[in-house]
């Protein structure tokens, strides 16, 4: 007989803001700790979910044990005999995020790496899941059940997020595979747009057409969108994802086509990271930060592919796809960072630096995301050069180290670029550590585009602003502009300047010329300065990429290449 953990969960007072937690296992050792994880897979910091954890008790039979303490996220207790163990707690759930927990009276998300705790010596345990929800709710769980899911252990029951609610799951169709989606929230005028599910198919679809592959997910993919008034982001799943998305931007052409790009993200996430994994991270280690320079794979392959996902589905077009790219070039640029920090670093630094980013961070460190896809754009222009390309990269790593659960390291993705170009496999490594060492401009230019700078209206002055309580408040001085050298600093409020009083940040712009010295009154520290300010030549709005006239029947022929993709 099969000895499941049973995992029972309380929703029955959604208005509380709390999940009941019960965990009931029989011991194997006299000894038994557990830790609730520090983090969540997806997400690369240290959460400390533990602190909405609170009214822990541990049963054995009809006698209350006494837990102690051994560090922040793990108690252990000593038994006196192996007779099943009843565990209790209850979660603070009030933060809606993708990798938290939340419930109210409308319904719930649960990520359950930040509500489960792992207990030592079950790892690998089959886990059984019970959902107590109000009657005229239902629960939603990526896992095979009905009133009760199964899970073939710790790591498969953590990666399975939970939603209940007054919810209608609806079905769409991967080749052939059925997938479900939940949508959650208030939509713009209440109504989805009406081709969302044979949108989300088709972008599904081409998906596996890139892979080349079935979805890894076979019947069990559940996508959830979250719709709310404000937000952007996803957290990939085995068998699913969870996006949480902005309304007002599903009313634009443009928010609409990022959000099918997202969907997409996500998606071939069930490949590259969740299956295709960097070997850092096999298995799991939720107890402590575990560094990788891979997550520049995970995410900066993913987040390149993503632009292309709804042009290849058929949704969009080339000027759609190209604008998006340039976006994502125009952010990389106007990033200082990005030859301070190497992409290799920020990989490995994300754990403090890139879930912990200020205002002031853009001058020290540039995003695995971003700079990841841009790496992603040179690979795959080089490789177009050999009549190659990144996909047939990305489809041999699925094969040799996704498929057989041996996770890669830097080797292993250079022995697959090697096979193609040798001499781009050795190139990479400068790519990786070397901070400003990308040849973007060129990769550009070997395509038959440009790469057109757009000015703005209003002077460079190096200073970024917000309304704050009242004041305007300067949150960011980039390093050698105008107000640099002019000593104004991160924190000092604006009062005045060219002799006219500031209210609003939107003020700003229009009272700096170009070219010509002003005095600006600050205070900082509750004390009123003067200092002279003179601002630069407008400042770069953004890059834009075009198609280049000139372009040679060479450039042309591989252009042409290059937007099929796959």
């Amino acid at each position: 007989m099969v000895e499941y953990v049973d995992i029972s969960l309380d929703l029955m007072d959604p208005g509380s803001q709390i999940v009941g937690v019960e965990i009931q296992w029989v011991p194997t050792c006299y000894r038994q700790s557990w830790t609730l994880p520090l983090w969540t897979p997806g997400s690369y910091t240290v959460r400390d979910h533990v602190q909405y954890l609170h009214g822990l008790c541990v049963h054995q039979l009809d006698r209350k044990l006494s837990a102690r303490r051994t560090e922040t996220s793990t108690w252990q207790v000593q038994l006196d005999n192996l007779a099943p163990i009843k565990l209790s707690y209850f979660i603070e759930a009030r933060q809606l995020t993708v990798r938290t927990c939340y419930i109210d009276p409308d319904f719930a998300s649960l990520c359950l790496s930040a509500a489960i705790v792992e207990i030592e010596g079950q790892r690998w345990s089959p886990y059984s899941l019970s959902i107590h929800c109000p009657d005229f709710w239902t629960s939603h769980v990526p896992l095979s059940g009905d009133k009760v899911y199964i899970a073939k252990d710790f790591d498969e029951l953590v990666d399975s997020p939970v939603h209940a609610g007054v919810l209608t799951p609806k079905e769409f169709i991967v080749n052939g595979f059925h997938h479900e989606l939940l949508l959650i929230g208030q939509p713009p005028n209440n109504r989805w747009p009406g081709d969302l599910i044979n949108d989300i198919t088709a972008v599904c679809s081409a998906t596996c057409r890139l892979m080349d592959s079935a979805p890894p997910s076979g019947n069990s993919y559940q996508l959830v969108i979250l719709m709310l008034d404000e937000g952007y982001g996803g957290l990939e799943h085995d068998n699913g994802a969870v996006l949480h998305y902005s309304s007002a931007a599903l009313t634009t052409p443009d928010g609409y086509r990022q959000l099918l790009e997202l969907v997409g993200h996500e998606y071939l996430h069930q490949w590259n990271v969740r299956r295709l994994r960097p070997a850092d991270y096999i298995p799991y280690n939720y107890s402590k930060p575990i560094i990788s320079e891979g997550l520049w794979f995970a995410e900066g392959i993913t987040s390149y592919y993503d632009m292309t996902l709804p042009m290849l589905a058929g949704l969009t077009d080339r000027s759609s796809f190209l604008k998006d790219l340039s976006q994502d070039f125009s952010r990389l640029l106007s990033t200082p960072g990005r030859n301070v920090q190497s992409l290799a670093e920020s990989s490995m630094e994300a754990w403090v630096k890139l879930y912990k980013a200020t205002a002031t961070s853009a001058d020290s460190q540039i995003s695995y995301y971003r700079l990841g896809a841009a790496v992603s754009f040179c690979l795959d222009v080089a490789l177009r050069q050999v009549h190659s390309s990144l996909a047939n990269v990305l489809r041999r790593l699925w094969k040799e180290h996704g498929l057989t659960g041996r996770g890669y390291n830097r080797s292993d993705i250079q022995k697959a670029i090697a096979i193609d170009n040798k001499q781009l496999a050795e190139q990479l490594s400068a790519w990786l550590d070397e901070p400003g060492n990308l040849p973007l401009i060129e990769s550009i230019e070997a395509l038959g585009l440009s790469l057109d700078v757009v000015k703005s209206k209003t002077a460079e002055s190096g200073l970024s602003f917000v309304d704050r309580e009242g004041v305007v408040q300067i949150t960011r001085v980039a390093k050698n502009s105008p107000g640099h050298q002019a000593g104004l600093v991160a924190g000092d409020e604006l009062i005045a300047a060219a002799g006219f009083r500031i209210r609003h940040a939107s003020q700003v712009g229009s009272l700096i010329p170009c070219d010509q010295s002003i005095t600006v009154t600050y205070s900082r520290r509750g004390l009123l300065s003067q200092v002279s300010l003179m601002a630069n030549e407008p400042a770069i709005e953004r890059w834009v990429l075009r198609w280049n006239p000139a372009a040679s029947s060479d450039e042309k022929v591989l252009r042409e290449q290059w937007f099929q993709i796959i």
